[in-house]
């Protein structure tokens, strides 16, 4: 690509609009008004586009582009707000089936488009990406052209620029006096004033044009904290479903921390005797209802020695923490917070093994529903075998036993029961409240002798190294904000050409403040006020139609 050359002798790059020295129009137009947005400078993305190199970054540097992933990447996230994300669900559940029974169609197909694992997703994650590549381009696209134009800009203007300007005047002046008193009012209202060979360009607030590539880099440090969530380590949002007396892994720890669940306690207010401000709800929602403590008293274990597959960690205790809403247990940049219970879940049933026509009992068992035996010896050659178990049973569309989760909701068993006169055995399938012989009647069956009942607690565990770089990106990109939103670019030019005063001036924004900053600078000084050709144009216009209309 060619370089140009203005007649002041300026070489600028292919594609300049502007002269970087002068001003002058490069190219003709038939705009009588200039185009300042990049004061004319060469932008790669409208240079170049010969290799697919030139094709991609002249995509990525659309603003349209970069808006356009923006919604798409916001309705994502919205359509993943409107379920539960897969890590939310309870544990032991299978994510394709509890979508459909909650939810219904809509949950079924929440499921099948992937959003359950939403912010965890290969697209997501590209969205995300593609954000930040544009973010990249848009800015270098555009800074680097225009960090050069101003910094090249000249003194002296080329007489079509200033008349190109939205504000332009030109004065019949002989007197050079009034210059002083321009120059002086300009140093008062803080323009940093330059000139030459008797023309002067006074600018301030420059430092505001940079606002919006200032967000763009907090945006940018933003989106490397939000990917850095997706590294290992970076970042742990799990849920630990612990029982009363259980000791588990801790989610996300690496097996470094355990947690063993000593007591969840639930407490209500009590109408009557706890503050009389919670009274009306009681009686709203009915008593034992209005939520007075979730606690879930824990203690904290660290894993001591290597680790050695299939034999049980040696652990240490490193703290007892009652955790409570709001309230977490916090150690090694862990914290784990109270989110969620449940009451009364289905520990141990025990059965008897008797008679069916003397009801004499030949034995008792204890099934662990969480972990049940395969076998149960009675003694004196009585046994019971365990064929099958169904934590959370229903019959299938076949008609045949299955269960919804590994949890205990409803627990039913397929047994074998043998005794010295049966050594064949019997089978009995047996569920809450029903009992099936499905090869006859048989002689023995196990009958139902109690339950045993624990709390669940929910625990939320949580480490974030990337809040730091979230917090610094939001930061710039506010700073990049009120630089941008508070401060204004104003330029004023002054050119004595034959007699004539040329005066021009331009901002980015707010252009009725130079406006009345221009008239105060030129009061007294014989020069006339600056015409807004901009406004000229659109009323040459908008009377045009009129006439037309009225034609």
């Amino acid at each position: 690509m060619e370089q140009v050359k203005c007649e002041c002798g300026h070489v600028n790059p292919y594609g300049t609009v502007l002269c970087e020295s002068c001003g002058k129009p490069l190219e003709h137009t038939a705009k009588p008004l200039l185009d300042m947005r990049y004061e004319g400078s060469a932008r790669r993305s409208q240079t170049y586009n010969k290799t697919i190199i030139d094709k991609i970054w002249s995509f990525f540097s659309s603003v349209k582009v970069g808006v356009w992933l923006i919604v798409i990447t916001l309705i994502a996230s919205a359509i993943g707000t409107i379920f539960p994300q897969k890590m939310y669900l309870p544990p032991n559940v299978t994510p394709a089936e509890y979508y459909e029974d909650q939810y219904g169609w809509a949950g079924k197909l929440y499921y099948e488009l992937g959003f359950d694992n939403l912010y965890g997703s290969w697209w997501y994650i590209l969205l995300l990406a593609s954000i930040g590549v544009s973010l990249v381009i848009c800015s270098l696209d555009r800074v680097v052209p225009l960090y050069r134009a101003l910094k090249k800009q000249g003194v002296t203007r080329h007489e079509s620029f200033l008349r190109r300007q939205r504000l332009f005047s030109a004065t019949s002046m002989e007197d050079e006096s009034f210059l002083e008193t321009v120059k002086q009012r300009l140093a008062k209202r803080r323009y940093h004033v330059r000139e030459e060979n008797g023309n002067i360009l006074a600018e301030k607030g420059r430092f505001s044009r940079w606002g919006p590539y200032v967000n763009h880099i907090g945006l940018i440090i933003f989106l490397i904290g939000a990917m850095l969530r997706f590294v290992p380590g970076m970042y742990v949002d799990k849920v630990l479903w612990i029982r009363e007396g259980e000791t588990k892994e801790i989610p996300g720890t690496n097996g470094q921390y355990f947690l063993k669940n000593e007591k969840f306690v639930f407490e209500t207010y009590e109408k009557g005797k706890d503050n009389p401000a919670f009274n009306e709800a009681i009686d709203r929602v009915g008593s034992g209802m209005v939520a007075k403590t979730y606690q879930t008293t824990a203690v904290l274990y660290k894993r001591v020695g290597p680790t050695v597959p299939g034999e049980e960690p040696k652990l240490k205790k490193v703290k007892e923490y009652r955790i409570r809403v709001n309230d977490p247990l916090k150690y090694d940049h862990y914290a784990l917070y109270q989110v969620d219970f449940k009451l009364n879940e289905l520990n141990k049933m025990s059965f008897e093994l008797i008679d069916k026509q003397t009801e004499t009992v030949f034995g008792n068992l204890s099934i662990d529903l969480n972990n049940p035996k395969p076998s149960y010896d009675l003694g004196k050659g009585y046994r019971v075998e365990l064929l099958s178990y169904f934590p959370d049973f229903y019959f299938d569309d076949d008609g045949n036993p299955a269960t919804k989760s590994r949890v205990p909701n409803n627990p039913a068993f397929v047994f074998k029961m043998y005794a010295p006169d049966k050594p064949k055995g019997e089978v009995s399938f047996v569920a809450i409240r029903q009992t099936i012989e499905p090869f006859g009647d048989n002689k023995y069956k196990m009958a139902f002798a109690g339950v045993e009942t624990r709390n669940v607690s929910a625990l939320t565990v949580r480490r974030d190294f990337t809040l730091w770089i979230l917090g610094v990106g939001g930061a710039i990109f506010m700073i990049g904000v009120i630089q941008g939103m508070y401060w204004n670019h104003r330029r004023i030019w002054l050119k004595l050409v034959n007699g004539e005063v040329l005066l021009a001036a331009h901002t980015n924004k707010n252009w009725f403040g130079l406006k009345n900053e221009v008239r105060a600078i030129i009061e007294g000084t014989g020069l006339m006020m600056p015409i807004d050709q901009a406004e000229e144009e659109k009323k040459e216009a908008q009377g045009g139609k009129g006439n037309g209309a009225t034609k």
